[in-house]
């Protein structure tokens, strides 16, 4: 099948011909604030969720602001969430999207970035890389790492939890998903650090994506590509001559065919390999950290998911269908967090045809967006929406949540092909963590947060570390 059409990066030419033309069409949006104006952007960018939940109580499941140049329609709340991802899906493209723009540079044609039929093909031929004995496999991998990492974490001081969470993610990323040693001297660093170097971009302020020339965000990027693609493609041309099963995801998807007994081109392989590294790292460490974070803030919970542990698990590691099915408090906590710091914030898309929505036409070609953030932030869906309490997951309760409420991963058919991997990532680590240390904040410690690409914790999440046990 054919590539889908290289898109134009965001650059300064590119702005100025969508400002142009955007003044040309001066189509009806929904109500907003729609002027240019830097000082708003700004504001936006500094804290998405109040602006977000100020302009749903001013203007309901469907406003306008301006992200620069661009308006931005935005559409809040279970309704919407369902609309954009299911009900109304074919009207929008995520490629097109302004999350697809900024993630192409860095991921390629991935399935975080692509749609309609090459999308479809090559989700049904990564699928299988999921299964239940490669997820086997991948459990005993995160523990393994997960063993190794608590081991090195000093007892009776302070430590950057979040900056440990990275570092274990990515071993872990690099073995299960790889077969690569993240301790393999100077190669798994050499890796590992290019990624992280590559991956910075996406935390670049706004203003400077669009910049090109020496020193810019963008110049540091393709650097930081070229050297990460060096890497990815010797590792898969070197599979390929080997031709063995080395029992990671890269081995299942160098032998995975669609119906027509196609399988992966060198290209496609790389540009899958390194949206699952995205997702696999960077949302699994987020996610990690926000866990711990609540845990320590609310004792009740951790006395549960740790009396849980011990029962089930008897000091035993924790295999699949435990961190799947038999460990509720867990997972309860786990969700509530994702309700709260959700991976996948927002849902940047461009409508592709006219569509309606809570009484209003939105034109094709509008950059829309929904926001999981927001929606699980609403307190007449969530009451209370800022406390951190598991028991909303609990299953009864679970039942009662409307569609489309809660997404922190995507929805439809753009639903994250690794969730599984990533949620078995989460768990494991703090089952392992967990009945090995005591955690507890430092005191007055506030929790400040990032929003690109993913939620994570500002300048880190300082905990102090007991021997537990």
């Amino acid at each position: 099948m054919r590539t889908p059409a290289p898109e134009r990066p965001l650059d300064l030419p590119r702005m100025a011909s969508e400002a142009v033309a955007e003044l040309r069409r001066r189509a009806p949006l929904p109500p907003g604030e729609t002027s240019v104006s830097l000082r708003r952007t700004m504001a936006w960018q500094r804290d998405p969720l109040g602006r977000s939940l100020e302009a749903y109580a001013r203007y309901g499941p469907i406003y306008t602001h301006r992200v620069l140049h661009r308006p931005v329609v935005a559409m809040i709340g279970p309704e919407a969430n369902h609309f954009v991802t299911v009900s109304g899906a074919e009207h929008f493209s995520w490629r097109r999207g302004m999350f697809g723009e900024e993630l192409i540079p860095l991921l390629g044609d991935g399935l975080i970035t692509t749609d309609g039929e090459y999308h479809d093909r090559a989700r049904a031929i990564a699928m299988p890389a999921f299964h239940r004995r490669r997820m086997d496999d991948a459990v005993a991998v995160m523990v393994d790492e997960a063993q190794r990492a608590v081991e090195r974490l000093p007892v009776g001081g302070t430590a950057d939890l979040y900056g440990w969470a990275r570092d274990l993610s990515m071993s872990i990323s690099m073995r299960a998903l790889l077969g690569i040693d993240p301790h393999d001297g100077d190669r798994g660093h050499a890796f590992a650090e290019a990624f992280e170097r590559a991956l910075a971009y996406l935390d670049s302020p706004i203003w400077s994506m669009p910049l090109r020339g020496p020193g810019t965000p963008w110049a540091r990027l393709q650097r930081a590509r070229r050297r990460l693609d060096a890497m990815l493609y010797e590792e898969i041309v070197r599979r390929r001559r080997e031709a063995r099963d080395g029992g990671d995801i890269l081995s299942m998807l160098l032998a995975a065919r669609d119906e027509e007994g196609a399988g992966f081109t060198d290209r496609e392989l790389r540009d899958q390999v390194c949206t699952m590294l995205f997702g696999g790292h960077d949302t699994s460490s987020s996610t990690l950290s926000f866990l711990l974070y609540e845990l320590a803030r609310n004792p009740d919970a951790l006395a549960r998911v740790r009396e849980e542990e011990q029962r089930v698990l008897a000091g035993a590691d924790p295999g699949v269908d435990q961190l799947a099915h038999e460990l509720p408090e867990l997972e309860m906590a786990f969700d509530e967090t994702l309700r709260l710091y959700p991976p996948v914030w927002f849902g940047p898309r461009l409508s592709v045809s006219e569509f309606e929505f809570a009484g209003y036409r939105v034109p094709a070609g509008t950059h829309v967006t929904y926001s999981a953030w927001v929606s699980h932030r609403l307190p007449d869906v969530f009451p209370d929406p800022d406390a951190f309490r598991p028991e909303r997951f609990a299953p009864e309760a679970r039942k009662a949540i409307p569609k489309g409420a809660y997404m922190p991963f995507g929805g439809g058919r753009r639903i994250c092909v690794g969730k599984r991997f990533g949620h078995l990532v989460v768990k494991s680590v703090a089952t392992v963590l967990l009945r090995q240390r005591d955690l507890a904040l430092p005191a007055g410690h506030r929790l400040q947060i990032d929003k690109t690409p993913t939620l994570s914790p500002r300048g880190g999440l300082p905990m102090i570390v007991g021997a537990g046990g």
